[in-house]
């Protein structure tokens, strides 16, 4: 195979760069430190995280809790809950009260029979004691439960300060009302006397004034007027 002559010439200067190159690289001694750097450095493996192993939690023994010297010979507090006693006497408030969205009304022709029952009634009474008559409305026995009384009532006879006013029934029981003197109506304990005695629309109450601040309260019931008419 015949080399052209310019082949050969292109050979030999390359072979002069090579050599000439790796003159360079001996005289800036980088061949040496590139090997040394592949042989000395190498990846390090990442280390694996040890996990201790989890102890399970002993229950901690109360008597072997530290305590101050001031209550070291006393008894270990006892925190089970203990049932709160009732103030005050207990009601029985079996009596479910109608929803607001089904009241019943008393008819007109009822209402009118219990409020004659109780102006009778009333009449029977010690005019020496001042009473009136309250026939009770939905406002009076559901909801708000809050009673109106006949303002010149209140006025010739009631305190002029708000203060406690106590409703005694035909049966002798007690029950405590507040009576607000600006508004001149009974609010809390009301309610309670209300629901226990169980009103409804149509009832007649006849207040009887037997101290300055007690009355004695008479029902009549507005089912007397619908037994009776039947």
């Amino acid at each position: 195979m015949v080399v052209s002559k310019k082949a050969l010439a292109y050979e030999e200067r390359r072979l002069e760069r090579l050599e000439q190159n790796k003159k360079k690289l001996e005289e800036l001694n980088l061949t040496k430190l590139s090997q040394a750097l592949h042989t000395t450095i190498s990846p390090k493996p990442s280390p694996m995280k040890k996990v201790k192993p989890r102890v399970p939690r002993q229950p901690v023994d109360p008597s072997s809790v530290r305590r101050s010297s001031r209550v070291a010979d006393k008894p270990l507090p006892n925190y089970k809950e203990i049932p709160v006693e009732p103030l005050g006497r207990p009601r029985s408030y079996n009596y479910r009260r109608r929803d607001l969205s089904n009241r019943v009304y008393a008819s007109d022709e009822d209402r009118e029979y219990a409020i004659e029952k109780a102006d009778e009634l009333q009449s029977g009474l010690d005019p020496n004691f001042p009473s009136f008559v309250k026939p009770m409305l939905q406002s009076h026995v559901t909801g708000g439960f809050w009673l109106g009384l006949p303002v010149q009532f209140c006025k010739t006879y009631l305190p002029k300060r708000d203060g406690t006013i106590t409703l005694v029934d035909e049966q002798e029981e007690e029950y405590d009302t507040k009576y607000l003197a600006l508004k001149t109506g009974l609010s809390g304990g009301w309610r309670g006397f209300s629901i226990e005695h169980e009103l409804v629309d149509g009832d007649a109450l006849v207040f009887q004034l037997i101290e300055p601040t007690k009355f004695k309260v008479y029902i009549i019931r507005v089912n007397q007027a619908e037994d009776s008419n039947n």
